[in-house]
């Protein structure tokens, strides 16, 4: 007795092989790089080649300046004016503290409490940036005019005597001292901390803060603990865009200050336009770089803020 046997059931089509991306679809992110690319080589890189080798010339405009390698430029020029480096950078370091005591509860009223109110007083805070930065920083000398009511009332509450006596006012005035600088500094660069930090705050859940509430922790803890780590990212990033242009700022020491407050921006300023002295103003931009840098990297490795790292 014969069995019959089914037949075999047809073969699936084998499926066609992927085909290998093309090379273009794979340039496409370097195209769209390229005009960055080109405009940090053009507006950047070649800028700061030619100040590296202006830096290490010797000569003067009669007989022309030449690549002599003369490196002890730097050095000359870090022993002459490291007063005012230093200064630039106690300058700096004052206006991004007071930033950020005056920055941090505004910030967190404008992410937490501020309700309906929220975008206007986020256009309050970006409007000074619709003024130009000299028209701001010359409203400053009206403000604290020596007959103006704000050393007026700072001379009624005898706060000038302390003052006078750190060394940040002279007498009874403030304009053409330390203290102007700093208060220039901080008006001018307080929205660069202000924003930051609203960005990080922005992002903590809310939930965060009612968990601690009902693990008993008081308001105090609650911001010590939770909310406070939690905006570093913002913190850091507040500091470093105040600090880092406070330092090379020459604008408000200026307008504001005097020969006594100086900083190293007026010095550069001063090389490059008036002396015409090339060479020692190109090795104070590369040392003031460097320094802004170390201290940056130094900064960003403690605060252990891995967003920034």
């Amino acid at each position: 007795m014969s069995t019959l046997t089914e037949a075999p059931p047809p073969l699936a089509p084998a499926e066609p092989a992927p085909k290998p991306p093309r090379r273009r679809g794979r340039l496409t992110p370097y195209w769209l790089l390229l005009p960055g690319i080109l405009w940090l080589v053009v507006f950047f890189a070649l800028p700061l080649v030619y100040q590296a080798s202006t830096s290490v010339q010797t000569g003067s405009l009669e007989q022309g300046y030449k690549v002599t390698w003369h490196f002890a430029t730097y050095w000359d020029a870090l022993t002459e004016y490291w007063p005012q480096f230093l200064r630039s950078v106690l300058y700096a370091a004052a206006a991004t503290v007071l930033c950020l005591l005056l920055g941090y509860p505004l910030a967190y009223l404008i992410a937490f409490r501020a309700g309906r109110w929220r975008n206007l007083i986020m256009i309050l805070v970006i409007a000074p940036f619709f003024t130009s930065f000299l028209i701001r920083t010359l409203a400053w000398k009206t403000i604290l005019a020596d007959n103006g009511p704000v050393v007026h009332a700072l001379n009624s509450l005898h706060v000038l005597d302390l003052t006078s006596a750190l060394g940040w006012t002279a007498g009874d005035r403030v304009l053409a001292t330390p203290l102007a600088v700093v208060c220039g500094l901080t008006y001018n660069f307080l929205p660069f901390m202000i924003l930051p930090l609203y960005t990080s705050l922005e992002r903590i859940d809310g939930r965060l803060h009612e968990a601690a509430g009902d693990l008993y922790a008081r308001p105090w803890t609650t911001f010590r603990k939770v909310t406070f780590p939690l905006s570093m990212p913002g913190v850091v990033s507040g500091t470093l865009l105040t600090f880092i242009p406070a330092a090379g700022d020459y604008v408000n020491a200026e307008l504001l200050g005097s020969t006594d407050t100086r900083m190293i921006g007026n010095v550069i300023q001063t090389q490059f336009l008036r002396i015409l002295d090339y060479p020692t103003a190109a090795a104070l931009s590369f040392i003031l770089m460097a320094a802004i840098l170390a201290m940056v990297t130094i900064y960003i490795r403690r605060s252990g803020t891995e967003d920034l790292v």
